[in-house]
């Protein structure tokens, strides 16, 4: 019981922590994830490791569902905050991304995957598909801001959608390697991905998510004011979304992730400048951030005791590389227009976060089929996670501040007492 209430104390310390440190530290080019891991190192070393609590960190469905819970949470809180209308033009840059990007990347890094490290089809299609979405939970830094911000430049707004979107629209890819790992039991197992896991789920993600985001935004705006659910104020109200839009998804046998991101676009149609957005963001982005803390603390701890990294080697360093230094930027690169600036272009393409989602799917698949050499699968993700928080961490800020500098705006809460947004072409005082 003693250390259960040590364990309760020590959790409250790292939350008031996590709430504390990204104002201490505004200035310096730290992100919040890479606190949270060093905190978890050294909780790994202590006799208060988080990861006996959980019975063992490498748990398979422990791991699944603790990332499962909070990739849903980010992709309401990411579609919520999108201001901008969809459609094929002004979404451009983003399906560029989503439609040449991400398929010459994840054939790129299951080449790297067979070659470096000698894996099988089916284990280098999986570790692939699973480092190919781009993390929503940990970049916050080249995100829009909060709904009606006005801080939706090209650069933010790109990364921010596609992080959005290719967290399901890479599972037909990991469903290809789950396939691939059952082929010997299944005679028709190309014929049912393509007509099953590609097809139905892909289009029925998109359907319910649109329908559920349009029905609940019509029961919060469009009700009489006596029952319209925007007179609770409750920011909570995104959680029912998030979690009605995933399950009714799922049950459907279509692709939840897909379906919380399109929910979240269709419910701002319904009612897009209402302040009650804001309420609804800030609540998602808090649940968020808890999540992420808890997770990312586990994560360091078993970093720290060898948990995820036991087959590390030589050649799953130079791949680890491979994939954040080549793969990602020299894709994304290749995929944008010319015409972009080439400051924007590099940003778009050098800032693919990898994280929480490529630990999901490494975790769902595994528990799907049996893949040979899963030990070095999961150092492989771990690695090439653990690198692009800290790479990525350290130099998202002052790119990020440059780029602004170089439009001539700042966004709330940098240096200086007014920031300007190329957007809208307003002016808002930070304390106004």
């Amino acid at each position: 019981m003693e250390r259960y209430h040590i364990a309760l104390g020590l959790f409250g310390i790292v939350v008031l922590l996590t709430a504390w440190i990204p104002m201490a530290f505004r200035r310096l080019p730290l992100s919040l994830p890479i606190f949270c891991i060093a905190i978890g190192i050294l909780a790994g070393q202590s006799i208060f490791n988080p990861i006996s609590q959980l019975a063992g960190f490498d748990s398979r469905l422990v791991i699944e569902r603790m990332t499962e819970f909070t990739l849903i949470v980010a992709l309401m809180g990411a579609g919520l905050k999108i201001d901008r209308r969809l459609g094929l033009l002004s979404w451009a840059l983003t399906w560029r991304l989503l439609g040449i990007a991400m398929p010459v990347g994840i054939a790129l890094m299951a080449v790297g995957a067979h070659w470096m490290l000698g894996l099988g089809a089916a284990s280098a299609i999986l570790l692939a598909a699973s480092l190919a979405p781009t993390d929503p939970v940990l970049a916050s830094d080249v995100q829009v801001g909060p709904p009606q911000t006005g801080t939706e430049d090209e650069v933010r707004f790109t990364l921010t959608s596609e992080a959005g979107l290719n967290d399901g629209l890479s599972f037909p890819f990991v469903y290809l390697a789950i396939a691939i790992a059952l082929a010997p039991d299944e005679p028709d197992w190309f014929t049912n991905w393509l007509l099953i896991d590609v097809l139905w789920r892909l289009l029925a993600g998109i359907v319910t998510g649109w329908l559920v985001g349009k029905v609940l935004g019509f029961a919060t705006f469009r009700l009489p004011k006596s029952a319209a659910l925007v007179r609770t104020g409750d920011g909570f109200v995104a959680m029912g979304i998030t979690c009605l839009a995933y399950s009714l998804t799922e049950l459907a046998h279509g692709y939840g992730f897909v379906a919380v991101f399109v929910a979240a676009l269709s419910f701002r149609t319904v009612e897009r400048h209402h302040e009650f957005h804001k309420e609804l963001h800030d609540f998602s982005e808090q649940i968020e951030r808890l999540l992420m803390m808890v997770f990312l603390v586990c994560f360091g701890a078993a970093v720290s005791v060898g948990q995820l990294i036991d087959e590390l080697d030589w050649p799953l360093v130079v791949f680890a590389l491979f994939v954040i230094l080549i793969v990602r930027p020299a894709s994304a690169w290749v995929s944008l227009p010319s015409s972009l600036p080439k400051g924007e272009r590099a940003a778009i393409s050098v800032f693919g976060i990898r994280g929480i989602g490529s630990i999901y799917y490494l975790a769902f698949a595994t528990g799907m089929a049996n893949f040979e050499e899963l030990g070095v699968l999961w150092s492989a993700v771990a690695l090439i996670v653990l690198i692009s928080i800290v790479m990525h961490g350290l130099t998202v800020t002052p790119a990020m501040r440059s780029l602004d500098r170089r439009r001539g705006s700042n966004r709330p809460g940098d240096e200086g007492d007014v920031w300007q947004s190329d957007s809208t072409n307003t002016r808002r005082s930070k304390n106004g």
